[in-house]
C-alpha cells in the first residue's frame, strides 16, 4: 500500500492489523467512556449555550472522522469545556441565545474551524500552535475555568445571571442571589459534593473494601452518571419541576440530523477570528494530549495529520448538528486508562452514544440542569492552576508578567480577548528573547580544544583576539543588537586584530542578518580588525555561498573555534598589525 496513502489515512494503517485482542479492549474502552461522555456532552452543551442534545450529535459523527484521520490511538474527540466556553462568547455577540440563527451560527462556526483545520494541515502549518507558550495556555486555561465554573453557578441556585467575564458574571449573580430556589439549590450543593468526593474519596474506600482496580476504576469513572440518575428520579418522584426546578425537558429521539451551516459572508466575517482562536487553542490542548499518551506506548503522533483529523471532526459536527470540537484531556486519559489500543474504540463510543440518543434521551427528561452545572463545575476546576504563577515568578519574570497578563485579561475581558493576548504576548515574548541573544566572548579552556564563557570558566585568552559566542540564530530583530555588541568590544580596546565569531549555535542567517555582518565586516576593516567565522553550519555555509558576502569578508572561515585560534595566533606579527 502506497506510504502517502496510510498517511492520509491512518486507519488503513492500524486498521490491517487489527485483531480480536484489540477489538476486546476498544470495546472494553468504549463502554467506560460512553458512560462518562453522556452527561458531560449534555453539559458542554448547555455550556456553548445550545440544547443538550447538540452535545450528543457533537460526539458521534466527528467521533468517526478523528478515527480515520487522526494518528492518535487515544485521544477522544468531542465537545471540551474551554471550547464550548469560546463558543459562547463568541455566538453571544453575534445572535441571541435560544434562536435558530443561535444553532446555525454554531455550525457554521464548527465548519469555519474544521475549514481552518484542515487548511493548516494540508499547508503543514502545525508548527503555528508553538507561538503559543505553556505558560500562557496553562494561565487561559486556569482563566478560563474560573469564568466556567462561576458561569454555572446559576443553574446551582436556580436563578437569571448573564456575562462573559468574571465580573460581569458575579454581578449579575449578586443581583440575582434573592431569587435562589433553595431546591435548585440543594440538588446542586450535594451534587457537586458528592462529585468531589467521588474524585477524591471513592477509590480509597473501595480499595479498603477489596475492590479490584479495574471495578475501584469504572465507578469512579462512571459517578457523574450516578448523579444524573439520582438527581433525575428525585426530581421525577417528587414532582419538583412543578416547583421550579429547572430541567433538561424534551430532547429528540433521533441520531445526528443533516444540517446545513450558514455560508453568509457577513456571518463568516463575525465568525472568523473566534474560529482562529478556537482552532489554535482546541489544536494546542488536543496535540499536547495525544503526545503525552502517545509517549507512553512509544508510538508517534504526526502534528499536520492531526490537523487534518481534526479539521474533519469539526466539519462533520458542522453537517450533524454539533459544534465545535476537539480532543478532550479527561475523557482522553479514561479512554487510555481503560486499554484503548486504537482509534476504533473511539467509533464504538460513537455507536454508544448514537444508541443512546435513539433510546436513552425520554430518561433525561427530568434531568436538573444543576447536576449538569455540578458535572461541568467539578470537571473545571481540576484545570484550575494557580501554581504556574509560582513556578513563572521563579524561573522567569517574563514568563511570569504573560501568565499574569493573561489570566487578567481572560478574567476581566472575556476569553477572546485573553486568548488574543496570550498569542500576541507568547510572540512579543519570543521576539524579546531573541533579539537579545547570550552572546559570550570566549577563551580556551586550558590542555584542550574547548572553548567557555570568560566569565565562567577559567580560560586562556589572546589580547589581540576575541572569540564571540553568538547563541541564537541571526535575523532581523537581533541583528543591531549583534552590531552594537561587537562594535561595543572592539572600539575601546587598540590591540584587538582579530574577532571570530563561533556560528556553533546559528542554525538560521536571514537576509537582514546577513547584511548586517556586512556591515560589521566593514566596520571592523575600517578599524584594521579582520572578522572571522569557525564552525558554521552546513545549511548556513550555504547559504552564505550564494551571496558575496564571504569573497568580500577580510578573514577566513574555519572547520572548528580551536583551529581558528591557533591559526591567527601563528600568523607573523606583521599580519597581526
Amino acid at each position: 500500500m502506497p506510504a502517502y496513502l496510510t498517511r492520509a489515512l491512518p486507519i488503513l494503517s492500524w486498521g490491517r492489523v487489527y485483531d480480536r485482542a484489540a477489538f476486546g479492549n476498544d470495546l472494553v474502552a468504549a463502554l467506560i467512556v460512553t458512560i462518562m461522555l453522556i452527561p458531560q456532552s449534555l453539559a458542554y452543551a448547555l455550556l456553548a449555550g445550545l440544547p443538550p442534545e447538540a452535545g450528543l450529535y457533537a460526539s458521534i459523527a466527528p467521533i468517526i472522522l478523528y478515527a480515520i484521520f487522526g494518528t492518535s490511538r487515544a485521544l477522544a474527540v468531542g465537545p471540551v469545556a474551554v471550547v464550548s466556553l469560546m463558543t459562547a462568547a463568541a455566538l453571544s455577540n453575534i445572535v441571541e441565545q435560544g434562536t435558530m440563527g443561535y444553532g446555525i451560527a454554531a455550525l457554521s462556526l464548527a465548519a469555519l474551524s474544521g475549514g481552518i483545520l484542515l487548511g493548516m494541515g494540508l499547508f503543514r502549518l502545525g508548527f503555528v500552535a508553538n507561538f503559543l507558550s505553556h505558560p500562557v495556555i496553562a494561565g487561559f486555561i486556569t482563566a478560563s475555568g474560573l469564568i466556567i465554573a462561576a458561569s454555572q453557578l446559576k443553574h446551582i441556585l436556580g436563578i437569571n445571571a448573564q456575562g462573559h467575564t468574571l465580573l460581569d458574571i458575579v454581578v449579575s449573580l449578586a443581583g440575582h442571589l434573592g431569587e435562589t430556589n433553595p431546591i435548585t439549590a440543594v440538588i446542586g450543593i450535594l451534587g457537586t459534593a458528592f462529585l468531589f468526593w467521588v474524585r477524591k474519596g471513592l477509590k480509597p474506600l473501595m480499595q479498603r473494601l477489596g475492590a479490584g482496580a479495574g471495578l475501584t476504576g469504572v465507578a469512579v469513572k462512571a459517578g457523574p452518571v450516578a448523579v444524573v440518575v439520582l438527581s433525575t428520579l428525585a426530581v421525577w418522584g417528587l414532582g419538583l419541576a412543578d416547583r421550579g426546578v429547572r430541567i433538561v425537558g424534551d430532547v429528540p429521539q433521533s441520531l445526528p440530523p443533516l444540517t446545513i451551516p450558514s455560508f453568509s459572508p457577513t456571518l463568516l466575517g463575525q465568525l472568523l477570528l473566534p474560529a482562529f482562536l478556537i482552532s489554535i487553542i482546541g489544536f494546542v490542548e488536543s496535540i499536547s494530549v495525544a503526545q503525552t499518551l502517545a509517549a507512553k506506548k512509544r508510538q508517534r503522533i504526526d502534528p499536520d495529520q492531526e490537523l487534518i483529523g481534526l479539521g474533519a471532526a469539526n466539519i462533520g459536527a458542522a453537517f450533524t448538528g454539533g459544534f465545535p470540537v476537539t480532543g478532550g484531556f479527561s475523557r482522553s486519559v479514561v479512554n487510555f486508562d481503560a486499554g484503548a489500543e486504537t482509534p476504533a474504540a473511539g467509533a464504538y463510543t460513537a455507536v454508544g452514544l448514537a444508541i443512546a440518543a435513539l433510546f436513552l434521551t425520554p430518561l433525561i427528561y427530568f434531568l436538573p440542569k444543576a447536576t449538569l452545572a455540578a458535572t461541568i463545575i467539578v470537571a473545571v476546576l481540576s484545570l484550575v492552576d494557580f501554581s504556574i504563577l509560582k513556578r513563572s515568578w521563579d524561573y522567569s519574570k517574563a514568563d511570569f508578567a504573560a501568565v499574569l497578563v493573561t489570566i487578567l485579561l481572560t478574567l476581566g475581558l472575556g476569553v477572546e480577548a485573553g486568548v488574543s493576548a496570550g498569542v500576541g504576548l507568547s510572540i512579543l515574548l519570543h521576539l524579546y528573547k531573541t533579539s537579545r541573544p547570550h552572546v559570550a566572548e570566549v577563551g580556551q579552556v586550558p590542555g584542550t580544544e574547548h572553548f567557555r564563557n570568560i566569565l565562567r570558566h577559567k580560560v586562556k585568552t589572546d589580547p589581540h583576539i576575541v572569540s564571540l559566542r553568538v547563541d541564537e540564530s541571526l535575523y532581523f530583530a537581533n541583528a543591531r543588537f549583534l552590531e552594537e555588541k561587537i562594535h561595543n568590544r572592539v572600539a575601546n580596546d587598540p590591540q584587538i586584530r582579530h574577532v571570530i565569531l563561533q556560528c556553533s549555535a546559528i542554525n538560521e542567517i536571514d537576509l537582514s542578518a546577513l547584511e548586517s555582518l556586512e556591515m560589521i565586516n566593514e566596520r571592523l576593516h575600517e578599524m584594521n580588525v579582520r572578522l572571522h567565522l569557525s564552525e558554521v553550519k552546513g545549511p548556513v555555509m550555504d547559504r552564505l555561498k550564494q551571496q558575496h558576502f564571504l569573497t568580500e569578508m577580510t578573514g577566513q572561515v574555519f572547520l572548528s573555534q580551536y583551529e581558528a585560534v591557533t591559526t591567527l595566533k601563528s600568523l607573523p606579527r606583521e599580519d597581526q598589525a
